[in-house]
């Protein structure tokens, strides 16, 4: 019920965006934000192969920082998260709310059971293309690559989009992401802003390999036959030098590091940066394979979408 009212109130609030720009009252900086997305979305469809259709083809106003908070949790000794069903869209490794006291509130809970525990605002979802997505003001705050990259990713989850499994659905988005921004800056000739994704790019890959790492470590810990007391003081261990790599790794590249590398590093955060990345890599083969080409790459990964879960893993292993 909540998650309908929530929804509910952001098609409520939902203005076409040539009416937006239109608005005497618009600030002019939105407008100019908001003719970019008209020109991203046509790209998406002429470029990229993006569904046509009513997405991100209007505003909504939340007046909110967030559109909505997110809940991960995992076991205090294990990488699993934990599940959440719905009809529809299937079991997902999140469980989501409009209202942030009730995201807390369950966050709260979980944690009272033993769980570790992420609650995250998010600033933009997909309805899978069963509602017109508008743009949200709380994607607002981002710069005018991510604003597009994210529109690209949601946009990709109507493409293709796999019940119960969200590591396969985040990581396939996140390719469409990460080649529709690639392909989009370098269409509008601005070599500097190629240049500063490529090095956010690669500062991500870095990052994800040493996520990658240490949760490899860490499945060795908690799968030992060590006391769940050695386990936990094996797990702040490791955690502590991920965080010291991590932070290295920003320095390097002259960023500023978000604070929860230092402070808020726990199972449910690996576990929700891994929905993201964790097959990213198997994708970036298989577009490699169709030598760039996106028809071949999206019908190669609903190909992929369509074995049983051991076989789908099987053949991203082998990608």
């Amino acid at each position: 019920m909540q998650a309908a009212r929530g929804q509910f109130e952001v098609m409520r609030k939902r203005e076409p965006i040539a009416e937006v720009i239109d608005a005497d009252e618009t600030p002019p900086d939105l407008a100019a934000r908001l003719r970019l997305i008209e020109q991203a979305r046509q790209f998406s469809i002429d470029e990229l192969g993006l569904p046509d259709n009513g997405s991100y083809r209007s505003f909504a106003d939340l007046e909110r920082d967030y559109a909505l908070w997110n809940v991960v949790a995992a076991p205090e000794l294990s990488l699993e998260p934990k599940q959440w069903c719905y009809p529809i869209v299937g079991c997902v490794s999140y469980r989501g709310y409009f209202s942030e006291a009730r995201a807390e509130r369950l966050g709260l809970e979980l944690g009272q059971d033993g769980y570790d525990v992420l609650v995250g605002g998010v600033a933009a979802y997909s309805t899978l293309g069963r509602f017109d997505d508008p743009i949200l003001n709380t994607m607002m705050h981002w710069d005018d690559v991510d604003l597009v990259a994210v529109m690209f990713h949601e946009l990709a989850h109507q493409v293709v989009y796999i019940k119960d499994d969200s590591g396969f659905n985040e990581s396939f988005a996140t390719a469409v992401e990460e080649f529709g921004i690639e392909r989009w800056l370098q269409q509008r000739g601005e070599p500097a802003q190629v240049k500063q994704y490529y090095e956010r790019r690669g500062l991500q890959r870095k990052l994800m390999q040493l996520v990658a790492a240490a949760r490899d470590d860490l499945e060795v810990i908690y799968e030992s036959s060590a006391s769940d007391q050695v386990q936990r003081l094996q797990k702040q261990e490791r955690l502590q030098e991920l965080s010291v790599e991590a932070l290295g790794a920003y320095s390097g590249a002259q960023r500023v590091a978000p604070g929860w590398w230092r402070d808020d590093l726990n199972n449910a955060r690996l576990a929700s940066m891994t929905l993201y990345h964790g097959l990213l890599p198997a994708f970036r083969a298989l577009l490699e394979q169709c030598a760039g080409d996106l028809q071949c790459f999206y019908t190669e990964a609903d190909a992929i979408a369509e074995l049983d879960r051991d076989a789908r893993d099987a053949r991203l292993a082998t990608l």
